[in-house]
């Protein structure tokens, strides 16, 4: 079957339509967290989490079956996550207003982990697509760390920890700009704290975490180490993700670090050991990202419909860690086979310096809730 169409570059797009149109006071108000107007996602409450993530599972030979889906308001621990640059606000720190490219996000990046955990999901201020364009003359998107949406997470966290979560284990889950700001909240306020104890895991993804050459710590943190197994706690999972037909080029955004004792971490969901394997991809069924809908080509040159939100398509993609002259970084490789009657290609590229950015969480999605169930086991049996 034919390959789909790459997305079109988004951030080009992005730039010549969403300028800065004015900076935020400075010292504004902190938010309210005890508001629950003030969370995307929290237990209790009918929010961005409750939505439809019914998938049909598509094989390789083109028959569907149907693969449904619930929440478990009794799982065991929680999971805070804060969400990659999406806000289409002109301004260059988002309001707290939801828009659509808030709640899309959630729906692709993080409402499924409701399986396995109690979800939790602050609004904040975040750095927005107009003004990501601004940062790019100071650095690019490692400074999304700093100012009011670093702020805002912090206080979201903080209230989180003193009212909601109990002394139960959470994992920290962040994409993009949300990885950045988990990095530091990590740094600033859990490593070498007594709450370091209660974080189970967390998946900074789509963003660069760094270590000493050939080890597992000592970069982006001192001690905590990245995760080699699904039954290890306490660790990270990171990685950014590029085709195999399309590796990270010089100017890539993500794996690389200036600092020569230093290098990019990589992790891979489906095979922590280190392996290729096969990766549990959840799709889009109409062919959307976190960058927004397209219209989509069939899944199947059948033309047979697919009523579900997502897909998921076995044995079309594997990956595995490896590096280039550039990067280290999660490789992906896309098994399309012309002769069969499933599609060939995935949708989720923006520019080469990006590489499959928009869908980094879709592709291991299955793998990274598989994870957090296998790390919440090991972590009730060691407490």
């Amino acid at each position: 079957m034919k390959a789909r169409k790459s997305l079109s570059t988004f951030l080009i797009v992005t730039a010549s339509v969403f300028m800065p149109s004015s900076v935020n006071a400075q010292d504004p108000e902190p938010n309210d967290y005890a508001d629950d107007s003030a969370w995307l996602c929290r237990p209790g409450q009918q929010d961005a989490c409750a939505v439809d993530l019914s998938t049909t599972v598509i094989a390789a030979d083109g028959s569907l079956s149907l693969e449904g889906w619930s929440s478990d308001p009794s799982a065991p621990i929680d999971c805070f996550y804060v969400y990659p640059t999406v806000s289409t606000d002109q301004s260059t720190n988002s309001d707290m207003t939801p828009d659509a490219a808030e709640l899309r996000v959630i729906e692709q990046q993080f409402a499924r982990f409701a399986s396995v955990c109690r979800p939790y999901a602050p609004s904040y201020r975040q750095v927005t697509l107009a003004g990501l364009m601004a940062t790019f003359a100071g650095g690019g998107p490692r400074d999304l760390e700093q100012g009011l949406a670093y702020s805002d997470v912090r206080d979201a966290f903080q209230h989180y920890l003193e009212y909601d979560n109990g002394g139960r284990g959470f994992v920290l889950i962040g994409h993009s700009q949300g990885s950045y700001i988990l990095t530091r909240l990590i740094r600033d306020e859990i490593e070498g704290h007594p709450v370091q104890d209660q974080m189970i895991s967390a998946f900074l993804l789509g963003s660069t975490v760094t270590v000493a050459a050939g080890e597992d710590t000592g970069g982006s943190f001192q001690n905590i180490p990245l995760c080699r197994s699904a039954g290890q706690t306490g660790c990270v999972i990171t990685y950014a993700s590029f085709r195999s037909t399309a590796p990270p080029p010089q100017n890539t955004l993500f794996g690389q670090t200036l600092e020569p004792t230093l290098t990019g971490a990589c992790t891979n969901p489906a095979a922590l050991g280190g392996e290729n394997s096969e990766t549990h991809a959840y799709l889009s069924s109409g062919g959307a990202t976190i960058a927004g809908p397209r219209r989509a080509s069939p899944w199947v040159s059948s033309g047979a419909a697919i009523e579900t939100p997502f897909v998921s398509v076995p044995g079309l993609l594997s990956a595995e860690c490896t590096s280039n002259e550039h990067a280290t970084y999660l490789e992906i490789t896309v098994h399309g086979d012309p002769s069969d009657d499933r599609v060939d290609d995935i949708v989720g590229d923006i520019t080469p310096q990006w590489g499959l950015h928009l869908v980094d969480v879709n592709l291991a999605m299955g793998d990274l809730v598989g994870i957090v169930r296998e790390q919440t086991a090991a972590w009730q049996e060691r407490r």
